[in-house]
């Protein structure tokens, strides 16, 4: 069996799903956070305490960081050799949901049924807002198309954490070193 690892168009895809913080700020359950999804289970630095900002170079830098651990993850459950679309969009999965060891669709695939598979992605739409990223990581899996253009936004946050969401920049993620 392979060891796999994400694609570059796999780590643009899922920062387009995320989003860039570059300083800290309160996810929606109220969990301080950076970059791109750092919290202080993955390790330093500690966004609860972290009072600076990141470059876009160090977020990426901490981004790739914490997602060996979904990486390794998504790689202990195959069973079976995957595209790498395939792979690209169980970490995506993966990385939003904590879920691939739970995960019909990793039994499914696993015992060769890709179609059923990509069908039970959307077995993982709570809350209902993630619905478009589900689809989005279906047609990953099921067909191979990355849905981001290698696009993401970079938001800023105010100082009590809260996201200024109508005021994200969309940066082209192939320009950058990711």
């Amino acid at each position: 069996m392979a060891n796999y690892l994400v694609s570059k168009k796999g780590l643009m895809e899922l920062i387009g799903h995320e989003a860039i913080v570059q300083t800290r700020y309160r996810d929606s359950v109220g969990v301080w956070t950076i970059g791109v999804g750092h919290t202080r289970s993955a390790g330093a630095p500690n966004p609860e305490v972290f009072r600076g900002t990141m470059s876009i170079k160090d977020v990426f830098a901490l981004f790739k960081k914490d997602l060996q651990k979904y990486v390794s993850a998504v790689n202990s459950v195959l069973r079976i050799d995957v595209s790498q679309t395939e792979f690209d969009a169980l970490v995506s999965f993966h990385f939003n949901t904590g879920g691939i060891k739970q995960a019909t669709l990793v039994k499914s695939l696993n015992n060769g049924e890709r179609r059923k598979a990509a069908q039970e992605f959307m077995n993982w739409i709570k809350p209902p807002e993630i619905k478009e990223r589900r689809q989005e990581e279906q047609r990953l899996f099921a067909n191979g198309v990355y849905a981001k253009g290698g696009r993401a936004t970079v938001y800023t946050a105010t100082a009590v954490g809260k996201v200024e969401w109508g005021s994200g920049t969309s940066i082209d993620l192939t320009e950058e070193d990711v």
